[in-house]
């Protein structure tokens, strides 16, 4: 009988779903980050018992369904933190996030229900050898970005990042500019880049492109990864590049690493935030480092909000689901990037 599998968001780009493979079970010791491997859902059924699939349609999962993700690290500061190293032998695995980053829970929030449980049936394997995401890594040719950036950074996760970003993309896109969208640091979830891709975006990339299921991971290993995506996002010829840093640059995400590589083409900073004291610990933190030109998010959410942002750190606040600031932020847009 042929076995019904959920195909995480992960797994996109590769062909798993066309190319016959085998389930069949690794020693410890030879498991990698980004290995796809097979695990059977367990555990009671809760609000987190889902799968982003490979189109990013988020799909209930119920016990015994059986899901394919790929091995990864996550250090969320509002949900939660955990590493497939932490798993001990003959132990179950945790669904990290939706999209299919597949570790051990460390540290969970009190706020979050179980994380789905998942039996380890075994890794996916062609012809006696394991498969995992960097094997479906398409090369590019390199190439040196000199797209302007518009960069969303945040202070931490859920801050409002994809939410400001589909504004700006709309705003850049009615005034007949191709727009190239990416999300460079995170955990993995497709529904971030789709966001930005239904908001107008020509194309749109992340790190699952350049075969990593997160950006928790060492900055070598970071390094090579975003010159791909790089030249990647350089071969389109758009006019603007706007560009997401998953989480917070202060968490261990490389954020940090990716501001200072975009720094100089980067020509407009929206710094979202969960509440104006954010804002100044940000500020704080960063200096003279940290220049946003507008602060959005929930920071913004109220006049009071936005009073209290400008007395603490100096900056501008903004909330860009309010339409009555969009004039403001189109005004400020074209003057950043020269579109007088």
């Amino acid at each position: 009988m042929k076995s019904h599998y959920f195909f995480s968001t992960v797994t996109r780009n590769s062909d798993l779903w066309t190319v016959p493979f085998k389930t069949v079970k690794w020693e410890r010791a030879d498991w990698d980050t980004g290995d796809f491997v097979v695990g059977r859902v367990t555990g009671k059924r809760n609000r987190l018992y889902r799968c982003e699939t490979k189109t990013g349609r988020i799909a209930e999962m119920v016990r015994g369904d059986l899901m394919i993700g790929a091995l990864g690290e996550r250090a969320a500061t509002l949900e939660g933190v955990g590493d497939w190293r932490a798993l001990t032998e003959g132990g179950d695995l945790d669904a990290l996030t939706p999209a299919g980053l597949i570790g051990k829970a460390t540290s969970i929030s009190p706020m979050l229900p179980d994380l789905m449980r998942l039996e380890y049936l075994g890794h996916v394997t062609r012809d006696g050898r394991k498969l995992g995401m960097m094997d479906f890594v398409v090369a590019a040719e390199r190439r040196v970005l000199d797209t302007p950036v518009v960069l969303l950074i945040g202070t931490s996760m859920s801050a409002g990042k994809t939410s400001s970003g589909q504004v700006i993309i709309r705003a850049l896109s009615y005034m007949g500019l191709d727009v190239v969208a990416a999300k460079l640091t995170g955990a993995a979830r497709y529904r971030d880049i789709l966001k930005f891709r239904d908001a107008g975006a020509s194309a749109v990339f992340d790190f699952v492109d350049a075969g990593l299921p997160s950006t928790v991971c060492p900055e070598t290993t970071y390094r090579e990864a975003l010159d791909l995506l790089l030249s990647k996002i350089a071969a389109c010829n758009a006019d603007i590049l706007v560009a997401e840093a998953g989480a917070s640059p202060l968490e261990p995400y490389n954020g940090a690493m990716l501001v200072k590589r975009l720094g100089d083409l980067t020509r407009f900073t929206v710094l979202c935030a969960s509440d104006p004291y954010a804002v100044l610990g940000v500020q704080t933190a960063y200096g003279e480092h940290m220049k946003a030109d507008l602060v959005s998010g929930p920071a913004a959410n109220t006049t009071c909000a936005t009073r209290l942002v400008k007395e603490l750190s100096g900056h501008r606040a903004m909330n860009l689901l309010d339409r009555n600031t969009y004039p403001e932020l189109v005004a400020m847009l074209k003057q950043a990037l020269n579109l007088e």
